[in-house]
């Protein structure tokens, strides 16, 4: 099958909300290229059979950032650009800066696009025990407590570098003490549930309103098999879910996240905890605040860049 790439030029910090976008328009998957993402690299091990590599010598964009949406026969792509465009423009109505915003078109055969992502990925130590490997390199880890989550990043809903993602897994790590059981909601490639079961949670649940994604996901869960017994499907937030769990995640954008408040605290338990990410700096106050309207304790709030991540939780009985 021959595709069609939609490369969207745009700013770091519009990188998960241009995603969000050409997804939402019927893409099939992501590549993310961000300068970000290098500026803080060591040499390591990057090379294909282990050796060291300085970061700045394999190629990247030296500033900002382009998000590639690749979409199938089947879509007809000049309708969808000036669309894209349009929406890519309205985020500054989200005091998010869409950079350049410029958006380009190209057809690209299946050869091409299963091999592409190989030059933008390798290991990366995301948190102090977690460590993001794409699935054809060979990585054996450097310290006992290092845990590795292996992706393809072919399908990129989310692939552990992003700030958004990265706070998640932070937040996972001071919060899992394990056993709990948990919902993913937009659970995207899956990184934050498989993450999850790393780090000792029981029971987990990950839904995701994309089919793709939810097929993405299940592609990664079967690359760790620490994370096979994930229960994975299709569904809207948690709409129809009435269950109650120690621990909800949720890395998606704030105007997303206001309507899930309620509905995540319908579903914990007492005492369990609520994370969120894919809030801009912008945006947090209002992610506070209808935390605190629902009841729930704001106990940290995590930073990164212009990114806010945030824990809280349902107050037991008897606790303001």
């Amino acid at each position: 099958m021959d595709w069609t790439a939609v490369k969207v030029v745009t700013s770091s910090e519009a990188v998960e909300a241009v995603s969000y976008i050409l997804t939402s328009e019927g893409a099939a998957g992501v590549q993310i290229d961000d300068a970000k993402d290098f500026a803080k690299l060591k040499p390591g091990r990057y090379g294909k059979y282990g050796e060291i590599i300085d970061p700045q010598t394999i190629p990247h964009r030296k500033d900002g950032a382009a998000v590639t949406g690749y979409f199938p026969q089947n879509i007809f792509v000049p309708e969808l650009v000036s669309t894209i465009k349009e929406k890519v423009a309205k985020l500054r109505d989200y005091q998010l800066d869409p950079g350049a915003g410029l958006v380009i078109s190209e057809a690209v055969n299946n050869e091409k696009w299963a091999t592409v992502w190989q030059k933008y990925y390798h290991p990366l130590r995301v948190t102090n025990q977690l460590t993001i490997v794409p699935q054809w390199e060979n990585y054996e880890p450097h310290s006992a407590n290092e845990k590795l989550i292996v992706l393809d990043p072919g399908m990129a809903f989310g692939t552990g570098t992003h700030p958004t993602t990265r706070l998640m897994l932070e937040a996972l790590e001071i919060v899992v003490r394990g056993g709990e059981s948990m919902i993913d909601v937009g659970t995207g490639s899956g990184v934050l549930s498989i993450a999850a079961k790393k780090l000792g949670v029981g029971q987990v649940a990950a839904y995701d309103i994309d089919e793709v994604a939810v097929r993405s996901a299940k592609k990664n869960i079967e690359l760790n098999p620490a994370a096979a017994d994930i229960k994975i499907g299709v569904n809207s937030l948690l709409d129809g879910i009435h269950t109650q769990v120690e621990l909800i995640v949720a890395n998606i954008l704030a105007e997303i996240i206001v309507p899930l408040v309620p509905q995540a605290f319908e579903n914990l338990k007492p005492g369990g905890h609520f994370l969120v990410s894919g809030i801009i700096k912008d945006k947090a106050e209002l992610v506070e605040s209808e935390l605190k309207k629902y009841h729930f304790i704001v106990d940290q709030k995590l930073r990164m860049k212009d990114w806010y991540g945030m824990i809280a939780h349902k107050p037991k009985e008897g606790e303001e």
